[in-house]
């Protein structure tokens, strides 16, 4: 093989996909292991680690509120980033952009510092531990994410059929529903998957705000590896990157669908 320019890329990418994924790797090989300890690679493999998570109440206790906050953060998440979008991209409004560089400033601004703000907010609401209060802080996380998502997929919405549909007698609310809402939908189910991982994945501003009865898996998995380090984290780990891989793989026939869609029409 020749030392190309192409050949040398190839080689770098290939030698930094291997680097990013060998500790997950390792992680998934140590959650089946059979040893009382983390150690790699394992002598023997075994479930048991799983059982243990699983039939464990504590670590079931935080997956639950994982998941309930996860649904809250998707769903107002989704909702206002469908909206606004849709206002964006339809509607013409002194400082549009500014509002739009606003809604975007949790992706710049780091996490730890909207977790701090958000924990002072929270200290003099008295919601610290409060289910409802972590889901609307993590939707903040998530709205960019899904702001950025529907910009793009409500692109693919002709305002010409709109106008066409509005033209037949048809009203702003069923053109809406009708028409634009099934065209988006596969762009808003995907906003709304990733919306979903970054709260179910989020640890910073659940460290702040997750009281003792409302920890997050991230939040427990944190605790777990300051007191002691069991190979139930492993399991723990392996479970979350599961998560992860299905949410995305999901998204991808999504993607996949829109596209031969486009294709079709």
């Amino acid at each position: 093989m020749r030392f190309s320019a192409p050949n040398l890329l190839r080689l770098y990418v290939g030698a930094m996909c291997v680097w990013l994924l060998a500790p997950i790797v390792i992680v998934c090989i140590l959650a089946f292991s059979g040893d009382g300890y983390l150690h790699f690679p394992p002598s023997s493999l075994s479930l048991r680690w799983f059982v243990q998570f699983l039939g464990n109440a504590q670590w079931q206790r935080a997956m639950l509120s994982s998941l309930i906050i996860g649904v809250i953060a998707c769903v107002v998440s989704t909702t206002i980033g469908f909206f606004c979008a849709y206002a964006f991209l339809r509607v013409e409004f002194p400082g549009k952009k500014l509002l739009l560089s606003l809604m975007l400033t949790p992706i710049i601004v780091p996490n730890i510092i909207t977790a701090i703000a958000m924990y002072y907010l929270a200290g003099k609401l008295r919601l610290i531990g409060n289910l409802l209060w972590l889901g609307l802080c993590h939707a903040v996380i998530a709205l960019p994410i899904v702001l950025l998502i529907l910009l793009s997929a409500l692109h693919a919405v002709d305002p010409n059929l709109e106008r066409a549909a509005l033209g037949l007698g048809s009203s702003r609310t069923r053109v809406f529903l009708r028409v634009v809402l099934p065209i988006a939908l596969p762009g808003v189910m995907s906003a709304a998957l990733f919306a979903f991982l970054a709260s179910f994945d989020e640890l910073l501003i659940s460290l702040f705000l997750s009281g003792v009865r409302t920890q997050t898996l991230p939040v427990r998995i944190w605790n777990s590896l300051n007191l002691q380090v069991e190979p139930t984290i492993a399991a723990v780990s392996a479970f979350l990157i599961a998560v992860t891989c299905a949410v995305l793989g999901f998204d991808g026939v999504l993607r996949h669908r829109r596209g031969q869609r486009r294709v079709g029409a």
